[in-house]
């Protein structure tokens, strides 16, 4: 993957319940991000977790 590849950003339309919007809002402000900016985190967090979590799942099989 080249260097600009990595850094270069997808658009994504996403659709949110408002309940679900309200409350990144504040989780955003919580930790002084964008909303934008806290999605890419928490999915970046899950992603990781996923990464460090799928080798061990492949040995119980």
């Amino acid at each position: 993957m080249a260097e600009n590849d990595k850094k270069s950003k997808k658009q994504l339309p996403l659709r949110l319940s408002a309940s679900l919007y309200d409350e990144l809002a504040r989780w955003a402000e919580d930790d002084f991000r964008s909303i934008n900016g806290q999605i890419e985190f928490l999915l970046t967090e899950c992603v990781r977790y996923r990464k460090k979590a799928k080798p061990s799942e492949e040995n119980d099989e």
